[in-house]
């Protein structure tokens, strides 16, 4: 179906409109925790919306947008798949026992939450989601033969394997809605996309859809610049609520859907009260954030390139803060390590991670550019990090124009 409307054809007012509306939308949260995965890596098969197309009333770009910036959905429950092609290489399940090990040490609980994000970085996984308002959500991961929650009551965070029988507790009083879990959401993701929209990027109302049963607009942002890995975004957006229903990212190289996250089920009526109770079980083991948090040891730094005394924080404010290159898109994230590059002789993990990747020069020396679908990275031997959802070659430009 034909677009509704797209950005190009709004003259200078109708263009303000539209980025303070799109401003709007980026910085509204629906209070739904979701176990989520960093750098939105996730994603719902696209065969999981009904067919047919509803006959909706047209409605522009800008009026969507400001229909997601209104929504105000704070009760629902409901079923998300979840599914991943980062086109990662295939270490024959070593890449797994890799992350299990990086989450869990020491005294680590397989019920800590961040154990679980990796999980839901390849392959499909099917969600049970349920919320009311800020301070209660939950969240299910079903697996083969056991289910782990994540549990937001009040203050009480709980987290439950029940494979391992063991449990993870933390208390907060910080706003959860803005949560690594709660981007995992086609809400969250969609806020953070909207973040990226600017003179940069075309929206258009690209027809309409079901989706879990719920007649929906589709909203479709795609980059105008070259250069970058990202293909269109495309975010089903429900036409009563507002709400996100479906959030879809297909590479600019084609192909099945990197990230995409929805609903196959959705109830907007207030779940039972006893949803978010958790009672532990008997005989499971329970870690708290404070014992999982000194199980970890402290990281080790060389003074040979600070100053002794100083702090593993400010040896390393360079990796919290990197410098970005770029506009848009083509924005490209720059981190400093301190001088340590990846090894490539004389080790055999070096070699072995170098293998992985595609090695590179220009005037800024030498690197290894590590790809997925999505996001690539230049590791320089130097030891600078240059990361982006950017083409190969960008990267190097780059890096040779910062020299």
């Amino acid at each position: 179906m034909a677009p509704y409307e797209t950005d190009d054809s709004t003259d200078t007012g109708e263009a303000d409109e539209l980025r303070s509306g799109r401003r709007r939308a980026a910085r509204y949260i629906v209070p739904v925790t979701v176990v989520g995965v960093a750098a939105a890596t996730i994603g719902l098969v696209p065969a999981l919306a009904d067919s047919g197309d509803p006959n909706l009333p047209k409605i522009t770009a800008q009026q969507l947008l400001d229909k997601v910036a209104k929504s105000d959905v704070q009760q629902l429950s409901g079923t998300v798949k979840i599914s991943t092609d980062l086109g990662l290489p295939d270490l024959g399940g070593l890449e797994s026992s890799m992350m299990s090990g990086a989450t869990k040490s020491g005294d680590g609980s397989s019920a800590d939450p961040t154990a679980k994000l990796t999980e839901l970085a390849t392959g499909s996984h099917t969600l049970r989601v349920a919320a009311d308002g800020p301070d209660k959500q939950k969240v299910s991961l079903l697996e083969n033969a056991a289910e782990y929650s994540l549990i937001h009551n009040g203050k009480d965070v709980w987290g439950y394997d029940s494979q391992s029988n063991e449990v993870f507790h933390a208390t907060t009083s910080a706003d959860t809605s803005k949560s690594d879990e709660t981007r995992a959401t086609p809400k969250g993701l969609t806020d953070e996309a909207l973040k990226s929209v600017d003179d940069t990027t075309s929206v258009t109302v690209d027809g309409t859809e079901h989706v879990a049963g719920r007649d929906a607009y589709k909203l479709l942002i795609k980059p105008k610049q070259s250069g970058t890995t990202v293909g269109t975004i495309s975010v089903a957006v429900d036409a009563k609520t507002g709400l996100p229903l479906k959030f879809t990212l297909t590479p600019a190289s084609g192909g099945a859907a990197v990230v995409d996250v929805g609903f196959t089920q959705l109830s907007l009526a207030k779940p039972a009260a006893s949803t978010f109770d958790f009672k532990v079980p008997k005989g499971a083991k329970v870690t708290t954030e404070d014992s999982a948090e000194k199980a970890v040891p402290a990281p080790k730094h060389s003074t040979e390139s600070g100053t002794p005394g100083k702090s593993g924080k400010d040896l390393n404010k360079g990796q919290d803060d990197p410098t970005v290159l770029g506009k848009g898109w083509n924005s490209i994230a720059v981190f400093e390590t301190g001088g340590q590059g990846i090894p490539t002789g004389g080790s055999s993990s070096g070699g072995f991670l170098s293998s992985l990747g595609d090695q590179v020069k220009g005037s800024f020396g030498s690197g290894t550019v590590y790809s997925t679908r999505l996001i690539n990275a230049l590791v320089t031997d130097d030891g600078k990090v240059y990361v982006g959802a950017v083409t190969k070659s960008a990267l190097v430009k780059a890096a040779d124009a910062a020299k």
